[in-house]
């Protein structure tokens, strides 16, 4: 079955629909156009360093500004090739990719998921999750679950409140847009106190979202909050000090 399947939708790469030998995959050409993720980084934010600054070395906005997470890492650069593959799970619904996306991350997360006690995906309002049916952040979350063994649990997080788009805002912006958002829904206080949580999320951009989840869940008593993003804005501007 999956056979003939193949005959009547051949598997193609996920960034150029170039043929490939299985669903879900790039082609040779496609993943040199990805830049993947490692280490040196920011020991908070997960910021690439050109060079190895030393262990526990951060950027210049974490230093100015400790973000309220406590790590967070990506599995590879938001650039104008990777936008694509984002794009077509946030916007487009395209979930062949999901396996290796998710594959992606847990190899971003490698050091967190090891003590992880759940895996927490950033919500939708209401309003959005109808207009757009499907949870991106959800879905990387389920597969991220499957591949590491965490538990997904969407019933964590809320967003209490619509905001605006957070593109071509500020970085503080951004976060004033955030800012009291979500909240940890009643029946999920007990079970998360002293717990270990992951956030997860397509695009880090400034963290803001990110931040005021974490807040949320620190607020109702998790121990520790890290996150994980598919993809990330690397600004030139984001030095190390």
């Amino acid at each position: 079955m999956r056979g003939f399947a193949d005959l009547i939708w051949p598997p193609v790469s996920l960034l150029s629909y170039e043929p490939v030998s299985a669903h879900g995959q790039l082609s040779p050409a496609d993943w040199s156009k990805i830049v993947f993720l490692d280490d040196p980084q920011c020991a908070a934010c997960g910021f690439p360093f050109d060079w190895p600054p030393g262990e526990g070395a951060v950027c210049g906005p974490c230093a100015a500004r400790a973000p309220a997470f406590d790590t967070a890492r990506s599995a590879f650069v938001y650039t104008p090739e990777s936008r694509r593959l984002v794009l077509s799970l946030k916007h487009g619904g395209r979930v062949d990719g999901l396996a290796a996306f998710g594959g992606w991350i847990r190899r971003a997360g490698r050091d967190m998921l090891a003590e992880a006690d759940y895996l927490v995906p950033v919500p939708l309002h209401p309003r959005r999750l109808r207009q757009r049916r499907f949870n991106q952040s959800l879905l990387l979350a389920q597969s991220l679950a499957k591949l590491s063994g965490v538990t997904c649990d969407p019933h964590i997080l809320m967003r209490r409140r619509a905001t605006p788009s957070q593109g071509g805002q500020s970085a503080k912006g951004r976060r004033r847009n955030v800012a009291g958002a979500f909240a940890v829904r009643q029946s999920a206080k007990e079970r998360i106190k002293g717990a270990r949580l992951i956030l997860i999320d397509d695009v880090y951009t400034t963290g803001a979202t990110l931040e005021a989840c974490a807040r949320a869940l620190k607020r109702a008593g998790a121990a520790r909050v890290d996150a994980l993003t598919l993809a990330r804005v690397v600004r030139t501007s984001d030095v190390i000090t």
